[in-house]
């Protein structure tokens, strides 16, 4: 069991019988009325948002969401498709599901499968991962009143801030938990 005060960010509980993730919390103390937590919630199967204030004598359970490998196979419309790679069975989950995270897949890309009760729920990212830019601007010399940096498209289709000197067909570190240019890539081959 969870108290109020082990309740952070990131963290999965299960509310309602249902997994969560926290989302964003903040603690208010209220003089004599004790504690309280104001919370934002996502519904880890339906992705839905919720606001909710748990009380200092409330307490919740982690929710057990079990990790394994899985490999991005494709998309069709909305639907992307992995691989377990434990028993190869093939699941989908949708771009609302996925949200930002859709942005980083390419075919074949390995991922942290997270699962509640035997249901795919999500997947997890590497942090640090590395991208080929399909279309870049010139980079002008001596161009700096932008800030030094120019908007580059990725393979994925994404759009990423980088430093002028990037070009088309560069490989690029990106750090998926913020969405920004790590450095170019040294692919030693």
């Amino acid at each position: 069991m969870l108290n109020l005060t082990e309740i952070k960010t990131g963290k999965r509980i299960l509310w309602n019988e249902e997994p969560y993730v926290v989302v964003e919390y903040q603690h208010s103390f209220l003089g004599r009325g004790g504690a309280v937590m104001r919370t934002k919630l996502k519904n880890l199967l339906s992705g839905a948002i919720i606001d909710y204030t748990f009380q200092d004598k409330d307490k919740v359970d982690e929710a057990e969401v079990a990790k394994s490998k899985a490999q991005y196979l494709y998309h069709e419309g909305n639907e992307y498709s992995f691989m377990d790679m434990a028993d190869y069975d093939q699941f989908t989950l949708d771009k609302e599901t996925l949200g930002p995270l859709a942005d980083y897949l390419v075919d074949g890309t390995e991922v942290t499968m997270l699962n509640w009760n035997g249901r795919p729920l999500n997947i997890e990212l590497p942090i640090k991962m590395t991208f080929t830019v399909a279309d870049a601007p010139p980079g002008l010399k001596g161009d700096t009143a932008s800030g030094g940096d120019k908007v580059v498209t990725l393979e994925t289709g994404m759009q990423l801030t980088t430093p002028l000197f990037i070009k088309t067909g560069d490989r690029v570190i990106v750090n998926t938990e913020k969405g920004t240019y790590v450095s170019r890539a040294n692919d030693e081959k």
